[in-house]
């Protein structure tokens, strides 16, 4: 059997069960399809390519939904204890790969839905803080109301007025191979909310028929900054 680092799946279950506060609430892994993460040509993607601090972008598990991933370049927190809006807990194992130090999570903030798009980014990964103290280094910011979470910790909220954690993408890892498959979610999911608020958009970024459409098979990796035009600094 090849050696594996898997997210979530058994962690996320079986050791919420040690925690007498997280009872009947309790949030489940989601599984989808198991999908490839692969470059812009089409070869499967290593994690020892993906830059560290780099913004990546791929879609699942839907294909017009966003996803961040990121190499943080250290090892994450390990068994991080989290609330979505609604009062559900769940446990985010960490992350994968070399060190433990690669995440994914859904790109769709979790306070009024922004998320990049192929014209322009309002929310994205940053390494250094502002000098007014509006932004914090190492976390995910969204400029829309500066809402900030921290990915090395299962992407908890840590400012503005986001109401949960955005949603953990799971990926499992193959160390023989150095690759990376998304296999499903983590955390409050805002797919139904995000598609009722942005349909319109979506049909004319990726197609109409692609905008509910589940990804499978392969999804390509690119870098925001080749993905979207302009991406807001705040």
């Amino acid at each position: 059997m090849q050696r594996r680092d898997f997210i979530g799946i058994c962690a996320a279950t079986c050791a919420i069960g040690a925690h007498e506060t997280l009872a009947a609430t309790d949030l489940k892994p989601r599984l989808y399809s198991r999908v490839q993460l692969v470059d812009e040509r089409g070869r499967p993607l290593r994690a020892e390519k993906l830059v560290a601090g780099r913004n990546y972008i791929f879609h699942y598990p839907f294909e017009s939904t966003p996803c961040f991933l990121l190499n943080l370049g250290k090892p994450t927190v390990r068994d991080v204890q989290l609330k979505t809006e609604d009062g559900s807990f769940y446990q985010w194992a960490g992350g994968v790969g070399p060190r433990q130090a690669i995440v994914g999570y859904s790109a769709i903030c979790a306070h009024r839905l922004s998320y990049p798009t192929p014209q322009i980014s309002f929310i994205s990964y940053r390494e250094k803080s502002t000098a007014s103290g509006v932004m914090r280094a190492n976390t995910i910011h969204c400029c829309s109301e500066h809402s900030e979470y921290d990915p090395a910790a299962g992407a908890k909220v840590l400012g503005g007025p986001a109401p949960q954690p955005l949603s953990a993408i799971l990926l499992e890892y193959d160390a023989k191979s150095d690759g990376l498959h998304a296999v499903g979610t983590l955390g409050g999911e805002l797919f139904n909310v995000f598609f009722a608020k942005y349909e319109f958009k979506l049909a004319i970024d990726y197609g109409s028929a692609k905008t509910r459409q589940r990804a499978a098979g392969r999804t390509a990796v690119t870098e925001l900054q080749q993905f979207c035009k302009q991406q807001v600094r705040c």
